[in-house]
């Protein structure tokens, strides 16, 4: 396998349209007079995916990356056979990011964070120093402990306490991934408020979130997997959201594909999904909001720890943004769906009945609301459906393994200060 050399690209200010360098890490437009994401022009203009031995790199040319990182995986696309005939499908097809060794599906934390994961960490400079931070809900803090563990990258994750049973491994971590958490009765929220903390000295790096181009062009794979199987950009694309980055970056490949050109001339229609009743997306798009509506923090907070799905519990989404989930929505005619936790679980059962392989319970919401758009007319038995299963296969992964877990090194209480946070982060790490 060839070296790889860094990919030429630079960035785009997409409420100004301003072009500008990366200046190594830039997460914002330093000139910028209101909130945008920015967005990556890569100098390669034409679609090459390289041979599966390169993983997830082998979308190289359409990442932000440095370096090729050891152990990395590319989501898997598939036509679905089972699913398929039960919904009464032509064309539907799978992009599983997940453990299903059948299909060629290996990634070893079940998710598709872990396309993101490889991809900010191929971004970082080798030898930076700093230590990366993210807060998570779940699967991208397992995902990014995976990835910085297999290639000694320092990492600060912050996780509610209620979740940390989602950081389970087949072996134990290197000493460079440290965890702290929100005491019980916190979410994804207040990860996110303690880890901003910790960003008050120079030591640490904050990861960014969706406003990192790596993180949503390493999501972007997905559309990218789907597109190298299929040979066109699908009609309608499916997917559960907490943040909606997933759907951000599904419609970014999209752009980047019309202007390859090979692959069609349309847009596919967003269809996303939100666990009721945490539903601060659905609620704004159903009332034709760009801003999110008001949201009681403690109502928040219950109705995260009701819903089944977790990691879609996300409340500061960049869903208003501009270039964020509401503008992806209103220039692919998407939509956004509600399924309650009864639905995802049927969804769930159809799709390891239908399919063969367990699915996590994002996905199952995926599933469910592919289920209802068909039942309501809106995707017809002919059209082109790309079904995004962000996890699965984890029932299957930990058949006869002794898993490890990680556990938190500092348990923070929910009204905790800014320099007992920073003091304690920073002698982790001492």
């Amino acid at each position: 396998m060839e070296e790889m050399k860094a990919t030429a690209y630079r960035l785009r200010n997409v409420d100004t349209g301003r072009l500008f360098d990366d200046s190594g890490w830039t997460i914002d437009d330093p000139q910028a007079g209101k909130p945008s994401l920015v967005r990556a022009e890569y100098a390669c203009k034409q679609f090459k995916p390289k041979g599966l031995e390169y993983g997830l790199y082998r979308f190289a040319d359409w990442l932000p990356v440095r370096r090729m990182l050891t152990g990395s995986c590319a989501p898997v696309t598939y036509k679905s056979k089972g699913l398929a005939q039960a919904l009464g499908l032509r064309n539907l097809y799978v992009t599983f990011s997940g453990y299903f060794p059948e299909i060629g599906a290996r990634m070893t934390t079940c998710s598709f964070k872990e396309t993101e994961a490889d991809s900010v960490c191929g971004r970082l400079p080798e030898g930076d120093g700093r230590v990366l931070v993210v807060a998570s809900a779940g699967n991208t803090a397992r995902a990014f402990a995976k990835v910085c563990s297999e290639n000694r990258i320092p990492l600060l994750l912050s996780v509610p306490e209620d979740n940390i049973g989602a950081l389970w491994f087949e072996k134990p971590l290197d000493d460079c991934v440290k965890l702290i958490a929100a005491r019980k009765g916190g979410d994804y929220f207040d990860a996110i408020r303690i880890s901003n903390m910790v960003l008050a000295s120079p030591r640490f790096l904050a990861e960014g979130g969706a406003k990192n181009i790596a993180r949503r062009d390493g999501m972007s794979t997905t559309v990218l997997s789907a597109v190298d199987h299929i040979g066109r950009i699908p009609d309608f694309y499916f997917q559960a959201v907490g943040s909606g980055t997933g759907a951000i970056a599904a419609w970014e490949a999209n752009l980047r594909l019309l202007e390859d050109g090979r692959f069609g001339t349309h847009k596919m229609r967003l269809m996303v999904s939100q666990n009721t009743p945490f539903l601060p997306m659905y609620n704004a798009w159903k009332a034709d909001s760009r801003a999110l509506l008001a949201y009681d923090d403690d109502q928040a907070r219950r109705d995260a720890e009701t819903i089944q799905a977790k990691v879609l519990s996300n409340r500061q989404p960049p869903y208003g943004i501009a270039g964020g989930l509401y503008d992806a929505l209103k220039d692919t005619r998407g939509d956004v769906l509600q399924v309650t936790n009864d639905e995802l679980g049927a969804a769930q059962r159809l799709f390891k009945e239908t399919e063969g392989v367990d699915i996590y319970s994002a996905a199952g919401v995926a599933v469910s609301s592919l289920m209802a758009s068909v039942k309501a007319g809106t995707v017809s038995a002919d059209a082109t459906v790309m079904l995004n299963i962000t996890g699965g296969g984890e029932q299957r992964f930990q058949q006869d393994k002794s898993l490890w877990y990680l556990k938190p090194s500092v348990v923070f209480p929910l009204d905790v200060t800014p320099e007992r946070v920073l003091a304690e982060a920073e002698a982790l790490f001492a």
